[in-house]
């Protein structure tokens, strides 16, 4: 199976970009590429992220519930910057660092997103990347811990100079793809996820519970709600289904 790269993809202006089609019980997009975040999309690490996150909002005085509201999405030192903005910058990427060991570390109860495995399957020989605010040690360990194969082509936060919800990410990811950004679909679970990949100009699957609110152009609880197919050549249906 071949799909068309970059502007290659822009001679066929007619389709060019998402397509959304409504289907009865089931609703689709048919795209070029899918970038996929991690943790709360493909690798449920909640129970792991909130046993560092509010430990660390304990340790500073803050109240562990308003920190685990801004924690997902982002990369650590952009959620110190958020919580604590009178602190120096250089100190926020150094206790990163440190965050960083320990989650890497901690892989208890890191499980893959129901219907996970089957749904990556799927995108084998399809156009795929993982973006990601983890770096490339903790996505390999919870990827690893949830039994699922990392994509070839990975976006983490060594990639990056800026955490999401600054589309670098996902804009870096299409182009490591070979395909502009409204030709792709992010699949996201977090506010600050979403905001990258609508800056980004993209579509968005929402998965999960913390997506359901956020106005994503299809949402589901979970991946098993999923199918990914061949549309034609070049193009790739992305089908949601009520299960």
């Amino acid at each position: 199976m071949r799909f068309p790269r970059g502007r290659a993809a822009a001679a066929l202006p007619p389709r060019y970009g998402v397509r959304s089609t409504p289907m009865s019980s089931s609703t689709s997009l048919t795209v070029r590429a899918l970038l996929l975040d991690m943790d709360g999309t493909l690798v449920d690490s909640d129970a792991a992220v909130a046993r560092i996150w509010r430990e660390w909002a304990e340790g500073h005085g803050l109240d562990p519930e308003a920190v685990m509201s801004v924690v997902h999405g982002r990369q650590g030192y952009a959620t110190m910057a958020e919580l604590l903005p009178d602190r120096p910058m250089a100190e926020n990427h150094a206790e990163n660092a440190a965050m960083l060991a320990r989650e890497t570390a901690d892989t208890e109860g890191v499980v893959p997103i129901p219907g996970a495995p089957a749904f990556l399957a799927s995108l084998a020989r399809l156009p795929h990347a993982l973006v990601t605010s983890a770096d490339a040690a903790l996505t390999r360990a919870r990827m690893a811990a949830a039994g699922l194969p990392e994509p070839a082509t990975r976006i983490t936060a060594e990639c990056v100079g800026a955490s999401k919800p600054d589309p670098e990410g996902f804009l870096k990811g299409a182009a490591g793809l070979g395909f502009a950004p409204e030709e792709c679909v992010a699949f996201e679970d977090s506010e600050a996820g979403i905001r990258a990949a609508r800056a980004a100009g993209m579509a968005v699957v929402g998965v999960g519970p913390r997506a359901r609110s956020l106005g994503p152009d299809l949402h589901v609880d979970d991946l098993r709600a999923i199918t990914v197919t061949e549309a034609e050549p070049g193009w790739i249906r992305v089908t949601a289904a009520a299960l």
